[in-house]
């Protein structure tokens, strides 16, 4: 599928903010989101550099990214959810209300978000199968 310029950045930038909703990033995450950064597009470095600075770094707005398009934000979803997992068997609450929020940004409903949050957790996955690594990120 392909991916804008502007919504993989969202993506990036959204999986970013997520992660540091229970104020700790762990080892897990930050393999994790340096291989959705490059997949996205970007330079490793500067996928560390953000990642080491999302914590500390107050003039990041923490709205949930919009998307162009309903799939992208399901897809978001369903990735967002996976990470939530990476670390705990449980989704920390302020990630769950902060998906919740994506979700009702991008126009879908809390059916949907639960519909997706049961999938995720009856679903041993691999981050292999996320849904950012199908993406094709088109400039222009």
């Amino acid at each position: 599928m392909d991916i804008n310029i502007i919504d993989a950045s969202s993506y990036f930038k959204g999986l970013l903010l997520l992660i540091r909703k229970d104020r700790q990033i762990t080892e897990p995450e930050i393999d994790l989101m340096v291989k959705i950064g490059k997949s996205l597009g970007f330079a490793k470095n500067f996928c560390e550099n953000a990642i080491n600075e999302i914590l500390e770094n107050t003039f990041i707005e923490d709205i949930p990214p919009k998307f162009s398009t309903k799939e992208i934000a399901i897809r978001f979803l369903r990735d967002g959810l996976f990470i939530a997992f990476v670390d705990h068997d449980v989704i920390h609450p302020e990630e769950e209300h902060w998906l919740k929020a994506a979700a009702v940004a991008n126009g879908l409903d809390l059916e949907t978000f639960s519909r997706e949050l049961l999938d995720v957790r009856n679903r041993k996955g691999h981050p292999e199968s996320l849904e950012v690594f199908r993406f094709t990120v088109v400039h222009g």
